[in-house]
């Protein structure tokens, strides 16, 4: 069984080695301009250089979405981004625009070229398209079954690599192409500036009845109509591979080194386990579907895989994620005090002394722990942490390499 790519979005430069460490075979990220997550914190340059050599290091790969559909007004300033990658030296670029895919193997001749899901990949016929241009990996459009993928991969050449999406958030919108944002807000989907309307509470108005709010669905609240639950696909790794998926992506270049660790780690237990025996992999399924939920989601879908979705697709009553943990932080360093190990890392939400804390070893395993003692920047006794991005110095009673995630259970389960 071949093994495929395990391919994590990031954010911004901690999330990277957050998913370098947790397992990653390949990262995908965007820079300052030209992607579609205006709103992730995005790479300057020095940090693509660092986050890029940080990724060899561990021979994990790095690709840079640059994946706008571009306007007259941005072919110059595309050319000159990509006159400053020459340097970065990514393993590929992400690219939805034909204009700025022509400019890429002109500029970067060394750097592969795929295509994104954004270009609407739906039919063999498309994917060899690209191939003739020069692409070396199509992104499936989201809509595609697990027998179209097949039938694909059967017309297309071996060389040739296929990447779809297999867990996160989905679409309202073929591939993304949603014109919600740009009419409510001024906000367009398409560079990158998208607001999420489609996680927005709605009621349907009469025309001659202005004020009068009609529930879609038999709720007094309105209804989030356009709102997907997200992509799971833990439980059939088999059937992708088997349908020729070279590359598992997983969405969220918005999403928290907590969310990524998660998710990267648990796919990458439940590839590894397949590759190596289906029987333990079916065995293990309840684990990795319990690993999933610790971090936020709403609620799981398969998508299109197995066929067209319908309403039990969508969620009807809320936009907010279920949250079973919560991210206390990352291990920065270790220091000794009085012959005790204390761990240092930068406070993402309150804790205190006395309460259990889970370590999301690199290896797989969760180790629980007690926070003994808290001490504060100038290593003064604290009972808690209630200041954010405060620094801190921990006793758990143990060490933990650089990198740690370090999460809480929350008591109510949400």
């Amino acid at each position: 069984m071949k093994k495929p790519e395990l391919l994590i979005p990031a954010g911004n430069l901690e999330v990277l080695k957050t998913a370098v460490r947790y397992g990653a075979d390949a990262v995908y990220i965007g820079g300052e301009r030209f992607g579609l997550r205006a709103k992730a914190g995005n790479f300057s340059e020095g940090e693509m250089a660092e986050g890029i050599a940080f990724a060899h290091e561990h021979n994990v790969k790095v690709y840079v979405a640059v994946n706008i559909f571009a306007h007259n007004r941005d072919l110059d300033g595309v050319r000159a981004y990509m006159q400053t990658m020459k340097a970065i030296a990514p393993d590929a670029l992400i690219i939805s625009d034909p204009a700025v895919f022509t400019m890429a193997g002109e500029v970067l001749p060394e750097v592969e070229r795929h295509v994104s899901t954004q270009a609407n990949n739906t039919n063999y016929g498309t994917f060899l398209f690209w191939h003739r241009l020069g692409a070396k990996r199509v992104v499936c459009a989201r809509e595609l079954s697990i027998e179209e993928i097949k039938e694909i991969r059967a017309r297309i050449p071996e060389d040739m690599e296929i990447e779809a999406f297999v867990h996160g958030a989905m679409c309202i919108s073929y591939s993304g192409r949603c014109l919600l944002s740009n009419y409510f807000t001024g906000r367009d989907a398409n560079q990158g500036a998208c607001t999420h309307p489609c996680r927005w509470k709605y009621s349907v108005v009469e025309e001659t009845r202005p004020g009068m709010y009609l529930p879609v669905e038999e709720d007094d609240r309105g209804t989030y109509i356009f709102n997907s639950k997200d992509l799971n696909m833990i439980e059939y790794v088999p059937e992708l591979i088997d349908a020729g998926i070279d590359s598992f992506k997983i969405e969220g270049r918005m999403k928290t080194a907590l969310y990524v660790a998660a998710v990267t780690r648990t796919y990458r237990q439940a590839i590894d386990d397949c590759v190596r025996d289906v029987v333990i992999y079916r065995k293990s399924i309840p684990y990795y579907q319990q690993e999933i939920a610790k971090c936020t989601y709403r609620q799981f879908t398969t998508g299109f895989y197995f066929g067209k979705t319908d309403k039990a697709s969508q969620i009807y009553d809320t936009n907010t994620y279920i949250r079973e943990y919560t991210f206390i932080g990352m291990v920065d360093s270790l220091v000794e005090r009085e012959g005790k190990p204390l761990l240092c890392w930068y406070q993402k939400n309150k804790f205190s002394v006395g309460e259990s804390i889970e370590a999301m070893l690199f290896n797989g395993d969760n180790l629980l722990l007690t926070v003994r003692q808290i001490y504060d920047e100038s290593l003064i006794p604290v009972q808690s942490a209630p200041h954010s991005k405060q620094k801190l110095y921990v006793d758990l009673g143990t060490e933990l390499p650089a990198g740690t995630i370090l999460r809480r259970k929350e008591p109510t389960g949400s």
